[in-house]
């Protein structure tokens, strides 16, 4: 047993299962697994008060936090993916019917302007679609987890006891990103999604990564042998999920489960590497998304988003 004893926050998933179970474990420490529901909170709280030794983060969260001096450093463990193609919903009586249609018009982005989901599906619908988002207006229906952040001119807050998603039904928003609403006149703005997904990630090798893991500066000062450590252990646990996967052995899929195995299936390999090597085309594409989002002040190469210890790690 080891005497140093820290906290990790994170949400139970396939790939960190074992972890969590103690099936596997670091070597430098032990870990006290905390549960906050939802997952999003956990982002919020380490951000403005660093409450956890360990935490889960939303990838452009933290992007947007080291940039506001936030103590706190990423490992290259990316927990979550998602394909983002189909994260806007339009209304069909707006006019819209591709991502370029949406000059002059105003969209609804769930909660804030950094949020993972909201940074990647604008990030398509420029360098994909071609739509020029300094002539979107883009409205807010949260604020952001870094209170410092400034958003650009174009983006705005939603208007005092209105919600979203009955603006983008009723026609009020032209569409919105991260909305759940089901009306006959809202459909994805993007067709057959989740294959535009996959072909891009076929053509281009992006996979969007959207949660990753952050560690508390002061920790990793004091033990340099930290963030190797807890990346080995994710590692570990990422991989008896993987022989799992592989093996067909995992009783009850999840949505998850079911798009690892589409993209394993396409890559011929772990569908969910963790490092910055076999992910750097996705880190580079995120990172320059989120500069030209100016969530970001400058950019940056993957290494400089990542504890030293961990740069030359693959697992």
């Amino acid at each position: 047993m080891s005497s140093l004893k820290l906290n990790l926050v994170t949400r139970t998933s396939g790939v960190n299962r074992a972890l969590k179970e103690g099936l596997v474990k670091p070597k430098t420490c032990d870990l006290e697994f905390l549960e906050v529901d939802p997952i999003i909170a956990a982002f919020r709280r380490q951000v403005r008060g660093s409450e956890f030794d360990i935490c889960e983060m939303a990838i452009t969260t933290y992007l947007c936090a080291k940039a506001h001096g936030k103590p706190m450093t990423a490992i290259p463990v990316p927990l979550v993916r998602q394909f983002h193609h189909g994260a806007t919903l339009v209304n069909t009586k707006s006019g819209v019917k591709v991502p370029k249609d949406l000059e002059g018009k105003r969209v609804g982005v769930n909660r804030g302007y950094t949020v993972t989901t909201g940074v990647w599906a604008r990030g398509i619908m420029q360098d994909e679609y071609g739509l020029d988002l300094a002539k979107v207006t883009w409205v807010l229906s949260g604020d952001e987890h870094v209170a410092e952040y400034k958003a650009p001119s174009n983006v705005v807050p939603i208007e005092a006891g209105k919600k979203m998603e009955e603006m983008l039904a009723s026609g009020e928003l032209a569409a919105a990103i991260g909305a759940d609403v089901k009306h006959p006149d809202v459909q994805p703005l993007i067709p057959a999604a989740l294959d535009a997904g996959l072909a891009t990630f076929k053509r281009e090798g992006i996979f969007p990564i959207n949660h990753l893991v952050v560690i508390r500066d002061d920790l990793l000062a004091k033990h340099p042998d930290l963030a190797a450590d807890i990346f080995q252990a994710f590692v570990a646990s990422k991989n008896v999920w993987l022989d799992q996967l592989k093996a067909g052995k995992i009783e009850k899929p999840d949505a998850a489960d079911s798009l690892a195995q589409k993209v394993m299936a396409i890559s011929g390999g772990d569908p969910m590497p963790y490092g910055i090597a076999p992910n750097r085309k996705t880190l580079e594409t995120l990172i320059s998304h989120a500069f030209r989002q100016s969530i970001i002040p400058k950019m940056l190469a993957p290494e400089d988003i990542f504890a030293k210890g961990t740069h030359g790690l693959v697992g």
